[in-house]
């Protein structure tokens, strides 16, 4: 039995085969954060956490998450895990939003970060992207989904520019 999970316009049919699968989420996570994503992100030896339907839901490893494969558009979401190894393997400023000093510790408990402690943002960010959220220096303090462009988080003095997902701590 084979399930396809669409992504925009990529379809991705995802077997039973362990050895499949990981070629299937590495080609997901290539098109999702570009070239070379898939094989930082998921070495060899990754554990599947699929559904009643068989769809691959979490991928693991070693009992920590990495990513979560989101129901409704089949992308991915990251686990801290995840973003760690996503923040080694692609260079700054891609997918990462800078927060001031001050809200660094607010976002590592997994609160929102705000555009007014913004400093920096990849201007290639676009709303509902997965994004790193990085103190300056890149110490990741968190991962979650961009509520704003890359540019609105610069321009924006008020409101939510990251809803954290999951914090460093």
């Amino acid at each position: 039995m084979h399930v396809r999970i669409w992504y925009r316009s990529l379809c991705v049919v995802i077997g039973r085969s362990g050895a499949r699968a990981l070629e299937q989420v590495r080609t997901i996570a290539d098109f999702q954060f570009g070239r070379g994503a898939g094989e930082a992100l998921f070495p060899e030896g990754c554990r599947f956490v699929r559904s009643k339907t068989k769809r691959v839901r979490q991928v693991m490893l070693e009992n920590q998450r990495l990513v979560t494969v989101r129901a409704q558009d089949g992308r991915f979401t990251l686990g801290i895990e995840g973003a760690r190894r996503l923040r080694a393997a692609i260079p700054a400023p891609a997918y990462r939003v800078v927060v001031m000093e001050d809200a660094a510790e607010f976002v590592a408990q997994g609160k929102n970060a705000f555009s007014k402690h913004v400093v920096a943002a990849d201007p290639g960010i676009r709303p509902g992207d997965e994004v790193l959220v990085v103190r300056e220096g890149d110490d990741l303090l968190g991962t979650g989904e961009a509520a704003l462009s890359g540019d609105e988080m610069m321009a924006f003095d008020y409101g939510v520019a990251v809803k954290v997902r999951k914090g460093g701590k």
